[in-house]
């Protein structure tokens, strides 16, 4: 349908194509000497190539809209990524499109333009999510034809089935069995059987329409030339096709997406200039080429000391950098693509390790071709473009058709017929060639492993920036950074591990306050104080009406100030005097709660005018005191995790402190070791047998891994957070310490002393308190 279809795109970003050449040209002159203090030849033929096959291939207009995009985030303070295969092109570095620089990394060119491709090149630009709307309404008001691109969301297997079965009238009970697949085909009635035969025929078709993640149309003509639109909630006008008929009609989407990562990096960098201490140095957090050299930042990369840092904080990607000693930029780079599925399944992310760890393993395992090819990666396919140049300089493909082997194995070919032709020719051509059928097939294996997800090294490239940026701001000012962390929804664990290490970096933790929290969290100094947005059961409205009355008329002098001033109901008020915001009056929270009692009539619907301000009464209360172990458990309750270490906690103190610091004295040997539980990863062997790999904390703060493989699994399991005690194996593998579980059990609190012998439980909390300091 789409052949020979011109692209509907807008054409010209300013009236003619000969100004817009004439301005990109000049862009490019411009960004040289900001991103290149010495230009050498070798830049200007790599320039000369891309502008002529932009120019050529009339894709002018596409660089230009896009550099007008990141021209206003950069004059608006937004921080953004560019990512794709864009970032393999020197002409969107120089425009600053992207941070990558494609000379250093010598990226392959091919990959993002090449003379076979007639779709515009691909460019994913990632904003703050806080920014990424005003980016989609400023990119509405500058261009005349604009949509964001809809998507269908299809019958999958089990929502097809469930709703037939209520086409159906089936009972709940029966749709469940027909889920569950627990069943043999004669046990089902023929209502049953109805269900499952046309559930297989809609299966696939279009259940509704949504919106793309992050696509933006930006046409020639008006964009109800090609389709009607709606507006979804979000208020932009969106096409009622998806990305393959717009590329079937001739247009191509750009792709704006919103990213938490860059929110910590923005939110953290305005925390340190507001709360910046006199003499500290400023920084250009855009100077990546400086945090490359920087020790300190290679040093956190290669002790895995990553935590809340974009892409690398996962368990997984901890592990990756402590095998390969990763300490340098190039190394991280590698590191974010071997970690994908598409390497791991292959077997090459293993053998990676080795040949990275043993040189010479490379030339004995490699295939000459293969290592002469990509010897920067040991003779292992590693990036999509390794794909392209396999296909070319082994099995004699041209670009054109590694592009199709490429798109083939990242899943976006468009004709399964199409990638199989191309197949047979890869391994015909190789034949021809000479090459045995076993080292052809290995081969053909690498790729075909791919077809479960490959980064582009470009892409892995961007990622690798904007990690530095993240860990840049660890390094130097690592509290501002968890607060950030915190703020923007985490990352990878629970939000209690970030105050978790927020603590071990040395900040104090304090629970919200009625004159010193924000709804986010807040830092004074090395004080961090949480926000009231912690406090899952407090109205937003009640937090608002604080945070307003504290701007207008100062901070609360005391619990009658506060109920005189705020409009509250007791349910409200409660939770505020529990998770002890009024501590700043130095009033035992208990005798607080029986003031609120008194001076708050839980049925009153308006707040009365007062003449004057009433004088404060006192009253005879009986005596009560708060224990911290109550505190504790108050805590757990409205904020989910408790302030105090977890292991205070335990019903019977831990028979030993034995940590992570103690792993390696134990090496091929049996430990005993308590750990609270912060992460667990369940996985399948090939065989499909459960096993899990789970990260916890050892009773001083520190990290360590578990790995239960599929017979332990069987018999113990992780039974919520808490705290675990394993036995096992300490084992290293390149170097990586960890351990193999035997048993584990997961040991008992005390009991809640707000509901239980209070007298009892807090005994032995306190004897713990003492034991432990």
């Amino acid at each position: 349908f789409s052949k020979g279809r011109k692209p509907q795109n807008l054409n010209t970003y300013f009236t003619t194509k000969e100004e817009d050449e004439a301005m990109l040209e000049k862009l490019c002159r411009e960004g040289l000497p900001y991103r290149y203090p010495e230009v050498d030849q070798p830049i200007l033929d790599r320039l000369h190539k891309e502008l002529e096959l932009i120019k050529g291939m009339g894709f002018v207009s596409y660089f230009l809209i896009n550099w007008d995009i990141v021209s206003y985030a950069r004059k608006q303070g937004f921080f953004y990524v560019g990512r794709g295969s864009g970032a393999n092109s020197i002409v969107a570095y120089l425009l600053r499109i992207t941070d990558v620089d494609p000379m250093e990394l010598d990226l392959y060119f091919e990959r993002f333009i090449n003379l076979y491709r007639a779709n515009p090149p691909d460019f994913d630009i990632d904003f703050s999510h806080h920014d990424r709307p005003k980016m989609t309404q400023y990119i509405f008001d500058r261009f005349e034809h604009v949509a964001l691109l809809g998507t269908y969301v299809t019958f999958k297997e089990k929502g097809v089935v469930r709703e037939l079965g209520k086409v159906f009238g089936l009972p709940k009970s029966e749709i469940d069995f027909l889920l569950a697949g627990r069943y043999e085909i004669p046990q089902l009635d023929e209502v049953s059987r109805l269900v499952l035969k046309y559930g297989s025929l809609i299966k696939g078709m279009p259940n509704f329409l949504s919106v793309h993640a992050g696509g933006i149309i930006i046409s020639q003509r008006p964009i109800h030339y090609f389709s009607a639109t709606h507006l979804p909630p979000k208020g932009f006008a969106t096409t009622m096709f998806d990305m393959v008929i717009a590329e079937d009609v001739g247009l191509y989407k750009f792709d704006i997406l919103g990213q938490r990562g860059l929110s910590k990096i923005k939110e953290a960098i305005e925390i340190i200039e507001y709360n910046r201490l006199n003499g500290a140095d400023a920084f250009d957090i855009h100077d990546v080429k400086k945090f490359k050299k920087d020790p300190r930042i290679n040093t956190l990369v290669k002790t895995a000391q990553c935590m809340g840092c974009f892409y690398v904080e996962s368990p997984a990607m901890r592990m990756l950098l402590k095998k390969l000693e990763v300490d340098t930029y190039l190394g991280l780079v590698a590191a974010s693509s071997i970690i994908r599925p598409g390497v791991a399944k292959s077997g090459m992310m293993r053998e990676f390790m080795l040949r990275h760890r043993n040189p010479g393993r490379a030339e004995e395992k490699a295939h000459p071709v293969m290592l002469s090819i990509m010897p920067e990666t040991y003779g292992i396919m590693v990036y999509q473009e390794d794909v392209i140049k396999v296909a070319h300089h082994f099995a004699g493909l041209d670009f054109g058709e590694a592009d199709v082997l490429r798109r083939g194995m990242s899943g976006k070919f468009r004709s399964r017929e199409e990638f199989e032709k191309v197949r047979w020719k890869f391994i015909d051509n190789c034949r021809k060639k000479g090459e045995p059928d076993s080292l052809i097939f290995e081969i053909w294996g690498q790729i075909a492993s791919f077809a479960g997800y490959a980064f582009a090294k470009g892409h892995s490239a961007s990622y690798a920036v904007e990690s530095y940026q993240s860990l840049f701001l660890r390094a130097y000012y690592p509290l501002e950074f968890m607060v950030a962390v915190l703020n923007n929804g985490g990352g990878y664990y629970r939000p209690e591990f970030y105050i978790h290490e927020a603590r071990m970096l040395g900040a104090s933790i304090h629970p919200p306050c009625i004159n010193r929290s924000l709804n986010a969290n807040v830092i004074y100094g090395k004080a961090i104080f949480l926000g009231f947005g912690y406090l899952r059961e407090l109205e937003s409205r009640v937090s608002e009406r604080i945070l307003k009355e504290r701007v207008l008329n100062g901070s609360f002098t005391s619990l009658e100030d506060f109920l005189d001033r705020i409009l509250i109901t007791m349910e409200q008020i409660s939770i505020l005097i529990r998770i002890d915001a009024f501590r700043f009056t130095g009033v035992n929270k208990h005798r607080l709660l029986w003031k609120a009692h008194l001076f708050l009539n839980k049925n009153a619907k308006i707040e009365h005018p007062k003449l004057f301000p009433p004088r404060p009464q006192d009253f005879k209360l009986p005596q009560l005191q708060t224990t911290e172990l109550e505190m504790a458990f108050t805590q757990l309750e409205l904020l989910g995790f408790c302030l105090c270490s977890p292991f205070d906690l335990l019903a019977e103190p831990p028979k030993n402190t034995t940590g992570s610091k103690d792993l390696e004295k134990y090496l091929n040997h049996h430990i005993d070791i308590y750990g609270y539980l912060v992460a667990v990863k369940d996985t399948s062997t090939h065989t499909g047998k459960l096993m899990h790999f789970a990260t916890l904390v050892d009773q001083h703060g520190e990290v360590f891994d578990t790995v239960l493989f599929p017979p332990v699994a069987a018999k113990h399991f992780f039974r919520g957070k808490g705290i675990y005690r394993f036995y096992g194996k300490v084992v290293s593998e390149f170097g990586f310490l960890s351990i193999e579980v035997i048993k584990m059990r997961k040991e008992d609190y005390i009991q809640d002393p707000r509901y239980s012998d209070m007298k009892t439980s807090a005994r032995v909390f306190e004897g713990k308190k003492k034991s432990s300091a």
